[in-house]
């Protein structure tokens, strides 16, 4: 059985060599300049995890020049965006590690995100309107609203549950439940209304048992995904109080991570199914 997603590949020689390049030189330079790392400055950095999917989606589309789409491929494109990233919070590492003024570097982080994300979603648009497709908006704005509805009922039963651990993980916790809500219940419209296949074997093993059962029929498939998917991001979040409290910022950039694998594919997913 594969291990990796299809679609998974490296890039040419030349370019996995400047990727690996420029990846270690930013390395460096964020560990001469040291960051804070904050929960502010994590949260912040959750549009360039939804603007790497993006980008990968509009590679898959056909609309990277060819000269860069390499970079733009999976799982290159996440190792691209994490660079920008990168370069961008090493060259405001000075500013305040808190707060979402302009003038923070959480507000930076978040302005510079969303600069690229937007750019992402504008250049998915005009795609698909200039190719005559047009723009399945409806289906991205369904899928948002879905996972925003299961993200608030995961979070209140944590906070009734695990109310300490909603309070130390705070807004990157909530990122990391969002993510891997928006994920999910992406896949699960994918694969029940859309007709697209899983990409990743384990993920397909787990919609495939639930398309064994005799609900399959009325409910599709996807469904089981779905609550693995919120299961584990609230388990994970619940897991994540003591690492937070303990080394703050560890816990928060691993928290990050966590999210970003969600967050990812998820905007990856949204953006596709919109656009094709």
């Amino acid at each position: 059985m594969p291990i990796l997603p299809s679609g998974f590949a490296l890039p040419a020689l030349p370019y996995l060599l400047g990727l690996l390049v420029a990846g270690v030189a930013t390395g460096v330079l964020l560990y001469l300049r040291r960051p804070p790392v904050t929960e502010d400055t994590v949260a912040a950095l959750t549009p360039w995890m939804a603007g790497g999917g993006a980008l990968y989606a509009l590679y898959q589309d056909g609309v990277v020049p060819p000269g860069v789409a390499p970079l733009f491929g999976s799982p290159a494109v996440y190792v691209t965006t994490g660079i920008l990233a990168g370069l961008v919070w090493a060259a405001i590492a000075d500013r305040a590690p808190e707060g979402w003024q302009p003038t923070t570097a959480p507000g930076l982080l978040a302005i510079t995100g969303t600069a690229v994300l937007l750019s992402a979603l504008t250049a998915a648009y005009a795609s698909s309107v200039n190719s005559g497709d047009g723009f399945n908006g409806g289906i991205a704005v369904g899928i948002l609203l879905g996972a925003v509805v299961l993200t608030a009922v995961v979070w209140f039963a944590l906070f009734r549950t695990r109310g300490r651990a909603v309070e130390a993980t705070g807004t990157v916790g909530l990122a990391a439940v969002f993510g891997h809500a928006l994920d999910g219940v992406s896949t699960a419209v994918g694969y029940d209304l859309l007709g697209f296949g899983e990409q990743t074997p384990l993920s397909r093993i787990i919609i495939e048992a639930a398309g064994a059962l005799p609900t399959a029929e009325l409910i599709g498939s996807g469904w089981l995904f779905v609550l693995v998917k919120l299961a584990l991001a609230a388990v994970v979040v619940a897991a994540f109080e003591d690492y937070v409290r303990e080394e703050p910022s560890e816990g928060y950039l691993f928290l990050g991570l966590i999210a970003a694998v969600g967050l990812g594919p998820g905007a990856h997913n949204v953006v596709l199914f919109a656009i094709v």
